[in-house]
C-alpha cells in the first residue's frame, strides 16, 4: 500500500534492515515518541477542532472543575495536609490543569495556597504552551521529564491524575494460533511495512494474560500493554501518600478481551477521522488501544495501592459534582442561548450508550489513606 511518507519511514526501515523485524510496541513507540518526529514529541496542536481528536477537556471547563472538587475531597480525606502536590502526566497544552487550578483558587483557598502542580511531559516544546495557559498559577508549577518522574528520586504526597495517557503507551500485539500465542512483528518488504507473526518477544506477554485469566480464541488478535503496569509502578513508587486518578477509554479484562473483539482495539486518529491502518502518515496520526483496567487494578494491589472506585465517566461526573456545575450555569447571568449551548456540550460528557459517558472509565487508587470518603462514592439516581 502506498503511504504518505515521513522521515520516520526511513528511520524505521533502517532499524528493521539493521536488526530484523521489530515488535509492534517498538514501532508504535517510534511513531509516537521519536524525539522531534513522533506524534507526541513534535510541535503542533493535537486536540480540539484544529487537531486530530476531541477529549473531555475540550468540551467544557466543568470537566476539570468536577475533578478539582474530587481533588479537594481527597485533600480532606488526608486530613488537609500542608504542601499537597498535584501531578499531571501528559498535560498537553495545560487546559485541564488550568481548569482544575482555577477552581481550587476560587473555591479552595486553603488547599490552593500551598499547592504545587508538577507537570510530567515528554515533549519539551509544550512547556511554553503550558506556561502561557497557566500564567495565573505560575508560582505553583514545576516540570519533570518522564525519565525524571520514573527515576525513583521524585516523591510526593497528594494526587496524580491523567486523562487519556495510558491508551497512548506503546503496546504489543498478539494473535492466538493453532500453535499457541504468537506476537505480531513489523517487517519491511519491497519498501512496504508488513506484519508477521512469531514467537513472543518476552514471556511477560503470556504471563500478562494468565494474571487476568484470559484465554484468547483461535484467530483472535489483541493488544497487551506491558508499559501500563510499568508506568503504574513508577507512579506508586513516587506516591508516598494519596491518590492516583486515571481517566481513559477502556474496559475490564473480560470485556476488553471478549471474542467479539476479534481484531483487538487498535485505532488511529487523523484530523478527526478514524483510521485502522497504523502504517500511514507515521508520526502524523495518533495510535491508541483501549486500556485494560483489570490489569491496572491487579497490579495496583501488588504495588500496595487500594482500589477506591472504578466506573464509567458519567457515574463519576454525576456523583462528583457535574449537576452542581450545571446548576451554577443555569443561575448565571449568561444569555439563554449560551446556557442551552453549554447544556448540550455537557451532555457529551455524561451521555452513556456509546458516548463519552460510558466509553471512558475512571479508576481511583489510594495509598496510605484510611477509608477515604470521596464524592464519587455518593449514590446517584438509578
Amino acid at each position: 500500500m502506498t503511504t504518505e511518507t515521513t522521515p520516520l519511514n526511513d528511520i524505521i526501515t533502517a532499524r528493521i534492515a539493521q536488526q530484523g523485524r521489530i515488535t509492534f510496541a517498538d514501532f508504535m513507540a517510534t511513531c509516537l515518541y521519536e524525539p522531534g518526529l513522533g506524534y507526541y514529541t513534535s510541535p503542533g496542536r493535537k486536540v480540539g477542532a484544529e487537531g486530530d481528536f476531541y477529549t473531555s477537556i475540550t468540551v467544557h471547563a466543568s470537566f476539570g472543575r468536577v475533578i478539582a472538587r474530587e481533588i479537594a475531597q481527597m485533600w480532606r480525606s488526608m486530613g488537609t495536609p500542608a504542601g499537597f502536590t498535584l501531578v499531571e502526566c501528559g498535560a498537553a497544552n495545560g487546559r485541564l490543569a488550568c481548569d482544575i487550578l482555577d477552581y481550587l483558587a476560587q473555591r479552595e483557598e486553603s488547599l490552593y495556597r500551598d499547592l504545587r502542580l508538577v507537570l510530567v511531559e515528554q515533549e519539551p516544546s509544550l512547556e511554553s504552551a503550558q506556561r502561557e495557559m497557566l500564567a495565573a498559577h505560575i508560582d505553583h508549577l514545576a516540570w519533570l521529564s518522564p525519565n525524571e518522574f520514573a527515576s525513583g528520586n521524585f516523591t510526593f504526597s497528594g494526587c496524580l491524575y491523567s486523562n487519556e495517557l495510558i491508551d497512548a503507551l506503546p503496546t504489543h500485539r498478539v494473535v492466538m494460533t493453532a500453535e499457541g500465542l504468537r506476537e505480531v512483528y513489523v517487517t519491511c518488504t519491497d519498501g512496504e511495512f508488513a506484519e508477521v507473526a512469531g514467537e513472543p518477544s518476552t514471556p511477560e506477554l503470556e504471563a500478562y494474560l494468565k494474571r487476568i485469566e484470559v484465554e484468547l480464541h483461535p484467530g483472535q488478535q489483541a493488544e497487551i500493554n506491558l508499559n501500563a503496569p510499568k508506568w503504574l509502578a513508577a507512579a506508586a513508587r513516587a506516591l508516598k501518600q494519596g491518590f492516583i486518578l486515571t481517566i481513559d477509554y477502556g474496559h475490564p479484562a473480560p470485556e476488553l478481551y471478549t471474542a467479539r473483539r476479534k481484531l483487538g482495539t487498535l485505532l488511529c486518529y487523523y484530523r478527526h477521522q478514524v483510521e485502522e491502518n497504523p502504517y500511514l502518515r507515521l508520526g502524523l496520526q495518533d495510535i491508541t488501544a483501549h486500556v485494560d483496567f483489570t490489569t491496572l487494578m491487579k497490579c495496583g494491589e501488588e504495588l500496595g495501592l487500594q482500589n477506591v472506585w472504578f466506573g464509567e465517566q458519567y457515574r463519576f461526573l454525576m456523583a462528583a459534582g457535574i449537576v452542581e456545575e450545571i446548576e451554577e450555569i443555569e443561575r448565571s447571568a449568561i444569555p439563554d442561548e449560551e446556557k442551552l449551548r453549554l447544556r448540550l456540550a455537557l451532555k457529551k460528557l455524561i451521555l452513556p450508550d456509546g458516548g463519552m459517558g460510558d466509553t471512558f472509565k475512571v479508576l481511583i487508587q489510594s495509598k496510605g489513606v484510611t477509608a477515604p470518603k470521596l464524592l464519587c462514592q455518593r449514590r446517584i439516581g438509578g
